[in-house]
């Protein structure tokens, strides 16, 4: 899952984004208007983390182009105020959520996966192949009624693996699903984390790497 947050609080966007990536999303941050419909225009993400008062391009403009552009990428918009003629204003914008400032985190962690679940790609709660078993909502993963002790990246990876149904999933793809913009894509990180989730997974091998082409489970 893949989240934009766009906050001119710097202090408080890399604290939430901090917070995404712990609960194992893939995040970027931006602090302008202007550079979130950029970064919106490059990357295919899940939700955006809309602060509704934004520098150079307001978050009410970018939640327009945003619905404009018939994008699947959810809104969660933010705000300092929290009136009712706020909320439904936000909303008739186009947003799909709303939470004012300040928030408790787990609340917002909470409706940031509600989100998720009504984006155009849908998550079963529970994916199942090959013996292993995950719940998507508890982030819990077992294989043969073992548990799988897996970071936030394994984790996110093994469950792009497991929705693809036995297709084969490029390097590139897995980057753009599971990392955030600032991964260099020649780091190696995807063979690395592959690695690492391949030995937690055991014997026998589940993981086949179609050469060239990329990873199948």
């Amino acid at each position: 899952m893949r989240v934009l947050v766009a906050e001119d609080e710097e202090v408080l966007a890399e604290l939430v984004a901090t917070g995404l990536r712990r609960a194992g999303f893939a995040v970027d941050t931006v602090y302008s208007g202007d550079a979130a419909l950029a970064y919106l225009g490059l990357h295919d993400y899940d939700v955006v983390v809309l602060d509704r008062d934004l520098p150079r391009v307001h978050g009410d403009e970018v939640a327009r182009e945003l619905v404009a552009s018939a994008s699947r990428t959810r809104i969660l918009m933010l705000t300092a105020s929290s009136s009712m003629e706020d909320r439904v204003e936000g909303l008739d914008l186009g947003a799909d959520d709303y939470l004012g400032k300040p928030f408790e985190f787990p609340e917002l962690v909470s409706r940031v996966r509600a989100l998720r679940r009504r984006s155009a790609r849908p998550v079963p709660p529970l994916l199942e192949r090959h013996g292993l078993r995950m719940d998507t909502v508890r982030r819990t993963a077992e294989r043969d009624g073992r548990d799988l002790d897996l970071s936030p990246k394994e984790f996110s990876v093994l469950q792009v693996l497991l929705e693809a149904y036995g297709a084969t999933v490029s390097a590139e793809e897995l980057l753009e699903r599971a990392w955030d913009a600032h991964t260099d894509p020649f780091t190696g990180a995807v063979r690395v984390c592959m690695s690492k989730l391949r030995g937690k997974l055991g014997e026998p091998a589940l993981i086949r790497t179609v050469q060239g082409v990329g990873y199948v489970l």
